[in-house]
């Protein structure tokens, strides 16, 4: 766990951290605490390194060769 928390940090997973620290701020100052599940959609995505990256979502089409 220490592990993931600690490596492999880009500049996507920053700004997802940055974002859910705004929408926590904004449900905290504008009472509107249904902002907190969407804070809390993206801080779990920087917690455990979720979502798609640069290939993530990809589907990988190696399964099949072009001559069958």
């Amino acid at each position: 766990m220490k592990e993931l928390l600690f490596t492999n940090w880009h500049i996507i997973r920053l700004v997802r951290l940055a974002f859910a620290l705004f929408l926590f701020a904004q449900a905290y100052i504008l009472h509107e605490w249904l902002i907190i599940a969407f804070g809390l959609f993206f801080f779990i995505q920087v917690l455990f390194n979720l979502g798609c990256s640069s290939n993530g979502c990809i589907i990988s089409n190696n399964k099949y060769s072009k001559d069958e």
